[in-house]
């Protein structure tokens, strides 16, 4: 589903990184966040390419697409 996105112990200490690379998701989003274009990215970053931008912020995406339920307490 991401393939771009790589999950390695020996690199970054296993965060989510970019195609291996020592680039982490975190830093992406956050460059967008902070509102940096794809280009003004790449521009610093030019191993980087534009699906790695893309892929990194679906990522992001997918891990907010989560579901909170409240406990349920069995009355026995």
């Amino acid at each position: 589903m991401f393939e771009r996105i790589t999950f390695d112990p020996k690199i970054m200490g296993g965060r989510a990184v970019v195609r291996g690379m020592r680039i982490p998701v975190s830093l992406v989003v956050n460059l967008v966040a902070s509102g940096m274009s794809p280009k003004e990215i790449i521009s610093e970053y030019p191993d980087l390419e534009a699906e790695d931008i893309s892929q990194s912020l679906q990522y992001a995406a997918f891990l907010t697409n989560e579901e909170i339920r409240p406990l349920t307490v069995n009355a026995s």
